[in-house]
């Protein structure tokens, strides 16, 4: 038998091997110990913040809280666009959410019909999971209170309070301002590529987005910083109860002020009825817009709660237009307001205005006869009874001596065929012709790239392919009344307190002093001579300040020899555009105003001259110099000199013979008695 290769001859030699072994096991359960003992140091000491936050986000959650929007005000601090309490009812979507039991359930204590349960349940198929989906807004106290009461029995049912935009005025401002709406499929794809852009906010029930006007152009300024509530929560995520102390306030939107007055703008809205068109009041001192009014208008605060398709329908097929912004985006023919501009390219060009050209209203040119309105004529005319009676023949002749390149620089140079940045889009910069133009716009047809020598008559009075809008017609008429500065229109006054840049910050008008203020005799002459084209509906009424405007009629089909222009049996989309323009006082110019009343039928002394003189009189009575100036006596007049002065001591008796006595009365003389 072979012995083993390992033999201890003693006992001390194996109990050292033993010890040897224990000590091995023991490092390394110490070893192990002390690791173990490091982690635990480490999650409870180093750690212990981080675990203890992760363990309170399993109890707590945070709810976003919208902010509220900031405020949009007139010039004056008028509340324009503002919020108000909103009672809304939301179903959180949630895993094993049974949405047609919660229905049913809901409808036992709150009106829901067939369509809005459809809608609701489409939106929750929809909504990403956790997200709160609104069911009904504008709730009653007493509905909210229902549904309140019966909450412990209504799982993943919520009925809160937020806030809803409110537009005090409905739509006055409804073009300028724009509104708010939810948040659209089409905005969440767009807002995907914004890194900028709190996508959880946009997924919020209770959050809108401007969608048009002041509200679309300062959206990001408007709205805020966002907040959170505290709740605690259970295993499913169900609250338990609310946690004020926990809440984040959220931060309001910054306040936006326009440079629009609330009582012009309203007058405005209120002078234009039923009439379609648009009245656009200017500073003529620092080109503040204080009025921009396109009629017939819309109540904004029925595009935050929703059209029904019904109702978008009848707005958007309305032949009068409510949804088109006719101050900035509607583009129409000047006609006679164009005739100023006209007459500074004309003085421009070197044309005396004292020569005077025969009217006899009929003018035979390029084998066409072209007539003024007048049917008769109205005799030689110097520059400045053209601009009075708004002679046609006198600037068809006169444009062909200028031009249509003098012509269209002078329009450009008065504001025509350009957008002004005033902060808010929409703007249409219409159509200023020139020759490079027709070269440009007839590429394909070569034989219509020459500019003819007949389409300029129609040039010089506003007609042919010139078109304009009323904010334009605004900025001329202010840039002719101020005859130095080429003013620019503000809208935005201030956001967060922080003053917008001037419209007088501009270089100076490329016209002489002495040209401009001889068109500015011609538009006094329109509104304060008898015989001018807008005499009656010019008259202020107050005191000794006059108004200067020019009247305008833009056609908007061809009339064929003895058709009548008078449209009182006209169907309405067939009838003239009427267009007049304003400044006051002629004396010290202040605002400028424009009016265009579309298919408002020929003259625009007749529709839009007396809407002009309205808002004007509004206008200049809320300004205070004005007022004063207006409220002052008129000086008393100078009483003749006469040889007997009152009061002064009578000349000494002198002698002479009695007068006779008085006869007896003749037959039939009345006589007193008691």
């Amino acid at each position: 038998m072979s012995e083993p290769s390992i033999f201890f001859f003693e006992v001390n030699e194996r109990q050292g091997v033993f010890h040897r072994r224990a000590f091995l096991l023991g490092g390394l359960t110490g070893v192990g110990l002390l690791a173990l003992g490091g982690r635990l140091a480490q999650l409870q000491l180093v750690e212990a913040q981080r675990y203890q936050k992760l363990s309170a986000g399993n109890q707590f959650n945070y709810r976003l809280v919208p902010p509220p929007r900031g405020l949009i005000l007139d010039r004056n601090g008028v509340s324009l666009a503002s919020n108000r309490p909103n009672f809304r009812l939301m179903i959180n979507k949630d895993k094993g959410l049974d949405a047609e039991a919660v229905l049913d359930d809901l409808t036992k204590l709150v009106p829901i019909d067939g369509t809005r349960r459809a809608r609701v349940l489409r939106d929750l198929e929809r909504a990403p999971r956790k997200a709160p989906v609104v069911v009904m807004e504008d709730l009653s106290w007493e509905e909210f209170s229902r549904v309140n009461i019966r909450a412990p029995e209504l799982p993943n049912v919520t009925a809160d309070m937020g806030e809803v935009r409110v537009y005090p005025f409905g739509g006055a401002f409804a073009h300028v301002i724009g509104y708010v709406a939810k948040v659209s499929d089409r905005d969440l794809e767009a807002a995907k590529k914004d890194p900028t852009q709190d996508q959880e906010l946009l997924h919020h029930p209770g959050f809108r987005i401007g969608k048009q006007g002041v509200e679309k152009a300062f959206d990001i300024e408007l709205r805020g910083r966002t907040g959170a509530t505290k709740t605690e929560v259970d295993a499913q995520g169900r609250v338990v109860r609310l946690d004020p102390a926990g809440d984040i306030p959220p931060t309001a939107g910054k306040a936006v002020r326009l440079t629009l007055d609330a009582d012009i703008q309203n007058r405005a809205l209120e002078v234009m009825g039923d009439e379609s068109g648009a009245i656009v009041v200017m500073d003529c001192r620092t080109g503040d817009l204080l009025c921009m009014v396109s009629a017939p208008s819309f109540d904004a605060n029925r595009f935050v709660r929703g059209l029904s398709g019904p109702e978008y329908k009848a707005l958007a097929e309305y032949e009068r237009k409510p949804l088109l912004d006719k101050a900035m985006t509607g583009v129409f023919p000047p006609g006679s307001t164009f005739k100023p501009t006209v007459s500074l390219a004309a003085l421009a060009a070197g044309i005396n205005p004292e020569v005077r050209i025969f009217c006899g209203g009929s003018w035979y040119y390029g084998g066409r006869t072209w007539r003024c309105y007048k049917p008769g004529g109205h005799g030689s005319q110097n520059m400045h009874d053209a601009i009075k009676n708004s002679c046609d023949i006198y600037f068809y002749q006169t444009s062909l001596k200028v031009g249509p390149t003098a012509i269209a620089n002078a329009a450009r140079a008065m504001g025509f065929g350009q957008i002004f940045d005033i902060g808010i889009p929409g703007q249409k910069k219409g159509l200023v012709p020139d020759p490079e133009w027709k070269k440009r716009a007839f590429k394909k047809n070569p034989a219509n790239q020459i500019w003819f020598p007949g389409e300029t008559p129609s040039y010089g009075i506003g007609q042919g392919a010139l078109t304009v809008n009323a904010l334009q017609l605004a900025v001329m008429t202010a840039r002719l009344a101020n005859a130095k500065k080429a003013l620019n229109p503000r809208l935005v006054k201030s956001v967060g307190d922080v003053e917008q840049p001037s419209g007088a910050d501009v270089p100076d008008l490329p016209f002489s002093p002495e040209h401009l203020a001889y068109v500015r005799g011609g538009m006094a002459a329109v509104a304060n001579d008898v015989t001018g084209t807008a005499y009656r509906n010019s008259q202020l009424g107050l005191g000794d300040i006059q108004m200067a405007g020019k009247t305008g009629t833009a056609q908007v089909r061809s009339y064929d020899k003895g058709v009548s222009r008078k449209s009182d049996d006209v169907r309405w989309r067939l009838k003239d555009h009427n267009l007049f323009v304003a400044f006051a006082p002629y004396d010290d110019p202040r605002y400028a105003v424009s009016v265009i009343i579309e298919h408002g039928g020929m003259g625009g002394a007749t529709a839009g001259a007396p809407r002009a003189r309205e808002v004007m009189r509004v206008a200049l009575l809320k300004d205070p110099e004005i007022r004063a100036r207006i409220e002052r006596p008129a000086p008393l007049p100078e009483a003749p000199v006469e040889d007997i002065m009152e009061g002064a001591a009578p000349e000494d008796p002198v002698e002479e013979a009695p007068p006779p006595e008085p006869g007896p009365p003749p037959p039939g003389t009345p006589t007193g008695g008691l």
